[in-house]
């Protein structure tokens, strides 16, 4: 995976600040996947910009821009 061009990942680490809380709707990881659903707590935005989130459930997968789908909830 390659690095995002830099006003995507800052506008990533806006809208996906630490505590802020995500809903999954979709995660395509086959090995591990996280349940759509699934809710969590973002903890960071990498360098690659994948979103760090604690999930629920106990999980500390993160979320890939461009391939997983989920939605910011208050």
């Amino acid at each position: 995976m390659s690095r995002l061009d830099e006003d995507i990942l800052d506008a990533l680490r806006i809208s996906h600040s630490p505590q802020k809380r995500v809903r999954l709707i979709l995660m395509k990881d086959p090995y591990q996947p996280v349940p759509p659903g699934t809710e969590g707590t973002v903890e960071s935005v990498d360098d690659m910009g994948t979103v760090q989130v604690r999930w629920d459930t106990g999980s500390g997968l993160g979320l890939i821009y461009g391939e997983d789908e989920w939605i910011v909830i208050t």
